[in-house]
């Protein structure tokens, strides 16, 4: 496997490894409380996403299951960070991963995680050669259920009052791609195309 190059460039966004600076924009929606149901650990106050953004600096690669690559999601023409993508390396013998995001608000709806994770799906399958890649969601969560389906992803699992977050049971959704079922359509559409020149 050839050494992993970043950043990685969307249409509209810089895909890069987070920086300490990183810090405020990280902040500004890491602490909402619509998207702390969805983070790794609890960051309520601002040590805790100092600690989080230290340990997001240092997930730049995969090389063993277990590990997680965090990108920052920044918008090309402003530098403005947005959110974050990550994908980490569940197990290599069966080769699974799972993808995470977290977004800001006030950047949501605008097509940017629809670039990230598509990047992300990308990378999973063509350079980490993952096998299956699996997303969880929560069952509430209608934006992020259509952003699972318009990416192909097939919905594997529904967990229904399985944990609880601040007094609320949680639905939690698991949803799947196969390396051979993303964008499986292309080179056989290119195929059929170059058939009917001849």
């Amino acid at each position: 496997m050839s050494s992993l190059r970043l950043p990685i460039g969307t249409d509209n966004l810089v895909l890069r490894p987070f920086k300490r600076c990183d810090l405020d924009a990280v902040r500004r929606y890491h602490i909402l409380p619509s998207v702390q149901r969805y983070v790794e650990r609890p960051t309520r106050y601002e040590e805790d996403v100092a600690a989080a953004i230290a340990i997001m600096c240092s997930q730049v690669d995969l090389h063993r299951p277990g590990e997680t690559l965090t990108l920052a999601m920044v918008r090309k023409d402003d530098a403005v960070l947005v959110g974050h993508v990550s994908l980490k390396w569940s197990d290599a013998t069966a080769g699974q991963g799972e993808l995470r995001f977290a977004i800001d608000p006030a950047h949501s709806g605008k097509g940017y995680l629809t670039q990230a994770l598509t990047a992300m799906i990308d990378l999973a399958f063509d350079h980490f050669r993952i096998h299956r890649l699996m997303v969880r969601c929560d069952g509430r969560s209608h934006h992020s259920i259509k952003l699972m389906q318009k990416l192909g992803m097939r919905l594997e699992a529904h967990y229904r009052e399985h944990a609880l977050f601040q007094g609320e049971w949680d639905e939690e959704l698991h949803f799947a791609v196969l390396d051979r079922e993303w964008r499986p359509n292309a080179k056989v559409q290119e195929l059929h195309a170059r058939a009917r020149v001849a």
